[in-house]
């Protein structure tokens, strides 16, 4: 996927009403408006099985899992995107421009793609932790058995644990932890492509 050519500031109110009138998803960040590309099959079956597992510990602490469809919008930065899980606890809180945008996620899953995985670990994350509920960033690879959580530390911090075949990572906003290989069993992984020319952002092509 090459840059997007530049192309004239698209107002969030316009951005709305391009998505109202296609038939896919969109991202919207500093007035340019993404189409989102498609994933490969292991993407999609990780999606699931991260939104399943999640469910599992949100239901004990009474939060909500919300898979790909959910858009979030950072109130910060006002970029407006779709992760590809998020958990809220507690009530919804929409983004007054956008009623079908959560604005207060506890935890929020990207499964990394060559296209996308400098963005998620980079610029997207820049936005992310800008979001004040935000207590967990779990980034989550398909060429291996490795999850990464980013973890909302004292005063800010964010630190970073690693667990590969055979662990656990621990959320500890939702109280407790998901086996690695619960989440990649029946997932055939896939080959690491060459990495792609940056471009922000990266899951996404100009629509």
């Amino acid at each position: 996927m090459g840059s997007a050519a530049p192309r004239a500031y698209v107002d969030y109110a316009t951005y709305l009403q391009i998505e109202r009138e296609a038939d896919w998803k969109h991202e919207w960040f500093d007035g340019q408006v993404y189409a989102m590309a498609g994933g490969t099959l292991a993407h999609s079956q990780l999606s699931t099985r991260m939104t399943t597992a999640l469910s599992r510990l949100a239901d004990a602490c009474s939060c909500g899992v919300f898979n790909s469809d959910a858009k979030v919008r950072v109130r910060a930065t006002g970029r407006a995107t779709y992760p590809d899980a998020s958990v809220v606890c507690g009530p919804v809180a929409p983004d007054q421009e956008d009623p079908n945008a959560m604005t207060n996620p506890t935890v929020l899953v990207e499964v990394l793609s060559d296209s996308t995985e400098s963005d998620d670990r980079g610029d997207k994350f820049h936005h992310y932790r800008r979001i004040e509920s935000l207590k967990h960033y779990v980034l989550v690879s398909q060429h291996e058995r490795r999850v990464e959580v980013l973890t909302r530390a004292e005063g800010g911090r964010w630190e970073l644990a690693v667990a590969e075949a055979g662990e656990r990572f621990e959320l500890a906003a939702l109280s407790g932890g998901i086996a690695v290989d619960q989440v990649y069993q029946g997932v055939a992984l896939t080959p690491r492509d060459k990495p792609a020319e940056p471009t922000v952002p990266r899951r996404a092509r100009p629509a």
